[in-house]
């Protein structure tokens, strides 16, 4: 009886186990399928889902990675302002107005001259004309300057609203959180783009078998979904071959040929030194010539003012403008395939357009740092010039954004569109040889990573810059789409959407890390502002950083200088560099294994094709 018992109680157990596994797998695929469910229908929530396919289909990938970017940005954007307004602006303003019964310290600054603390913004008073409306805002100056959108609006040291809430350390911690955000964002994108370039090159015969034998998709039902993946992996496979073929003739020139073309090349690139040179001077000539004159010009000449302060915005602008025409131009001369050309003329275009911005930052603080004559010896800059010199800094980041985002509007009302009723109307021989303008990705990419980098320097000095700059993407989406659906054709050299992808990027990330340059400089080396903005009771906006955490008990700031100093940062650095290393060496490894099993599996097909033959022959020949 009692192995009777102990029979059906192990059957028992046995069963429950049964029923509770059973249970266990049918809650997993109920959960896995309505993931699933939700995945997809969130897929229909996607930004511009629609429309970046429709494009995908009929212009190829290579053009919907430009969309793809362009829409990454905006949603970059919107989160780095929800960050600014939520950390900085909003608390700003709620004790601006009193909400919540919220209260502020305004806590004047200690030993330092009377003449640093004056600030006058230029605010309109009294009857005002509308050009000054429009000047204003075009220029950030007048009604804008005391405004939330720039630095010196936010005078206050601390809030309370239950808590206190230290505005100058939030001010800086949200400058770093969105910088990070952004650098972390860019390498996760990067990397996922760098695993298909690697893909891709490491054998350009498999990515073609994947496309022609396993590139459709069976799920999609819809005719003219079938349509545009159709087109898309005819543009793909037409990439291919386009470069497959010009590979193959750069393999058989002859060695006069390669002299002959490797001598154009150095002749090109010495003529694109003379035009970085002379874009870098001319601005630095330009913006030393606008800060000295146009505080000297009367309010009465309002246009000269207007265009006296917008002249190193024009000049950048003409430079970034002319500038890509000139390298689009060259390097048709210089016979690269259509990859490596995009990529060549975005950096040279990279040049030209970022570190224009630097030259400009360079300028101003030339003029804020200038000390000639006892200038800045009472404040640490130049107060007469510049009381509060952030806020300046950011109208100038102001005035490049607006600007850019008319010139883009302007080429596309006054440019392309009569450059297309021209065409299409006019039988002239001159106008038909100029024929329809092509979709050039490099300079549409570098236009979005101009701006982009504006936003990340001028974050810091005016606070809704991301918001402007993510309502400027969001209408140039729509613009260029428009231009490229009514006035472009397609390209007569398509690019592959992997690589250009990866190269937008890294070429963002460029962006990003020369951003870091005058932030750093802003932050840590020029003296902070004394009129306005929140740091004005430190020497720099820097120092807010170690006064907080000498505030802290006893035992932390001990520890956090002890792991800023250089104690801690050398053998940190020593192991960081030993982990890399054994990174870098597991990554070689895993790569020989690779292609160790790839050779193997050349092998096994020539050993499978090997006894394939001999079974027909023994079949043919009992």
């Amino acid at each position: 009886m009692a192995e009777k018992r102990r029979i059906r109680d192990f059957q028992q157990a046995d069963t429950e186990n049964l029923s509770r596994w059973k249970w266990r797998r049918t809650s997993s695929k109920s959960f896995k399928k309505a993931l699933s469910e939700v995945k997809g229908l969130s897929s229909y929530l996607v930004l511009w889902r629609h429309d970046i396919h429709s494009i995908e289909g009929k212009f190829g990938t290579g053009i919907q990675s430009y969309f793809s970017f362009l829409r990454f940005l905006v949603l970059l954007n919107f989160i780095i302002f929800i960050l600014m307004f939520s950390v900085v602006i909003l608390p700003t303003i709620m004790y601006k107005y009193g909400i919540f019964n919220s209260t502020s310290a305004y806590i004047s600054p200690k030993n330092i001259e009377d003449v640093c603390t004056i600030y006058e913004p230029s605010g309109n008073k009294g009857l005002v004309y509308f050009f000054t409306y429009l000047k204003d805002l075009l220029s950030g100056t007048g009604f804008l300057e005391v405004t939330s959108l720039f630095y010196g609006y936010y005078s206050i040291d601390a809030t309370w609203l239950s808590v206190k809430y230290n505005l100058p350390l939030a001010y800086l911690l949200a400058t770093f959180i969105y910088l990070a955000l952004s650098f972390i964002w860019i390498i996760k994108r990067s990397v996922e783009g760098f695993k298909q370039n690697l893909v891709h090159d490491a054998d350009p015969f498999q990515s073609y078998s994947n496309k022609v034998f396993a590139g459709w998709d069976f799920c999609i039902t819809d005719p003219s979904a079938a349509r545009l993946k159709h087109r898309s992996l005819q543009y793909e496979i037409q990439t291919d071959l386009q470069e497959e073929k010009l590979k193959q003739k750069i393999a058989e020139r002859t060695m006069e040929e390669k002299l002959r073309i490797y001598s154009l090349r150095i002749f090109i690139n010495i003529i694109v030194i003379a035009i970085l040179s002379g874009c870098f001077y001319s601005i630095y000539r330009v913006t030393a010539f606008s800060q000295e004159n146009s505080s000297n010009i009367n309010n009465a000449n309002s246009q000269v003012n207007l265009l006296v302060q917008y002249l190193p915005s024009m000049v950048i602008t003409l430079a970034n403008f002319i500038g890509p025409l000139i390298f689009s131009f060259l390097i048709g001369f210089e016979d690269y395939t259509p990859a490596f050309e995009i990529k060549l003329t975005l950096l040279r275009c990279v040049f030209v357009r970022l570190a224009n911005i630097g030259v400009l930052l360079f300028s101003l603080w030339s003029q804020i740092s200038s000390c000639g004559s006892d200038k800045c010896k009472p404040c640490g800059y130049n107060y007469k010039l510049y009381p509060c010199w952030e806020s300046d800094v950011g109208q100038e980041m102001y005035k490049l954004m607006i600007f850019d985002f008319i010139i883009i509007i302007a080429v596309a009302l006054f440019v392309d569109f009569p450059r297309k009723l021209l065409v299409t109307h006019c039988s002239c021989k001159l106008v038909q040889w100029f024929g329809y303008r092509e979709f050039v990705i490099s300079d549409n990419v570098l236009e979005i990573i101009y701006g982009q980098t504006i936003c990340w320097i001028g974050t810091f000095f005016s606070p809704f810059l991301p918001a402007i700059a993510t309502i400027k993407y969001f209408i140039i989406f729509y613009v260029k789409k428009i231009v490229l659906i009514h006035t472009c054709k397609p390209a007569a050299r398509p690019v592959r959407a992997s690589s250009s992808n990866f190269f937008f990027l890294v070429v963002l990330l460029i962006g990003l890390l020369l951003a870091f340059v005058p932030l750093g400089v802003s932050i840590a080396h020029i003296p902070s502002s004394k009129a306005c903005g929140p740091f004005r009771n430190f020497n720099t906006s820097w120092e807010v950083i170690p006064v907080t955490v000498l505030g802290f008990p006893t035992p932390l700031p001990q520890i956090v200088f002890g792991m800023a100093s250089e104690a801690f940062a050398v053998p940190f650095f020593v192991i960081l560099c030993i982990i890399m290393f054994c990174v870098i060496a597991l990554a070689q490894a895993h790569k020989r294994v690779i292609e160790q099993l790839r050779e193997q599996l050349v092998l096994m097909s020539r050993d499978k094709i090997f006894l394939s033959r001999k079974i027909a022959e023994a079949r043919r020949y009992p």
